[in-house]
């Protein structure tokens, strides 16, 4: 009975456990490049994908991994700066979209704005961090109906590389970085809630980003 017991709990575990898998970024083929273009390059002496966002003002930039998530966390190191010449609105906006739908046509994301972290006006400072949900959500439409409600300041240094982990549970989701045991960004009404699909490295408008270990722990 005892061994019985044991046995079931010990399947019970198996069962519960995530799935984990770290995504490779080494080959571009097998990554789903949309209104973006990507390379394997060396960055700051490691091996990474480098995804470079073309000058427009479309938020749907993605490179789309083969890895799919309804609830769970995805980790992520990443660096983001601003393309030589790029507009002046350019920040290095540098980030992960989930629930990644439609080959792009619809997706969640955190990102960050690099440039704004150290800057020396506050407004900018508090536009660090981001939430949006693609195509009905995107972000100045959440600022102007729900002014600091999907942004927050976190402190950030353009092309470093930085630690990301987003954790998804139903219709919430948290943005931790730097390693931090406390969220950065807390979302309780995803807009995409109850949704799977599939992850993807997201990038703004002149910006040329850097993606490595990546990892997705599915639930």
């Amino acid at each position: 009975m005892r061994k019985r017991m044991a046995g079931l709990l010990a399947a019970l575990l198996v069962a519960a456990s995530p799935l984990a898998a770290e995504i490779p970024l080494d080959d571009v083929e097998a990554v789903e490049f949309r209104n973006a273009e990507g390379s394997v390059t060396t960055f700051k002496g490691q091996p990474a994908l480098q995804v470079i966002g073309p000058m427009t003002r479309a938020e749907d930039k993605l490179a789309v991994v083969d890895a799919e998530l309804a609830n769970g966390t995805i980790e992520v190191e990443l660096a983001g700066g601003v393309q030589e010449g790029a507009m002046a609105a350019a920040r290095g906006f540098v980030g992960v979209a989930f629930h990644v739908q439609d080959g792009g046509e619809k997706f969640e994301a955190f990102y960050l704005r690099p440039t704004n972290g150290r800057a020396e006006d506050q407004e900018r400072r508090n536009h660090s961090s981001q939430y949006i949900s693609f195509p009905d959500h995107p972000w100045h439409k959440l600022r102007e109906e729900t002014p600091s409600r999907y942004e927050a300041y976190v402190d950030l240094v353009p092309d470093a590389w930085t630690s990301v982990r987003i954790t998804v549970h139903g219709d919430q989701a948290r943005l931790y970085v730097h390693g931090n045991e406390q969220p950065t960004l807390i979302v309780n009404d995803l807009k995409l809630p109850e949704s799977s699909g599939r992850v993807g490295l997201w990038v703004g408008p002149g910006t040329r980003a850097h993606f490595r270990n990546l990892r997705v722990s599915a639930e």
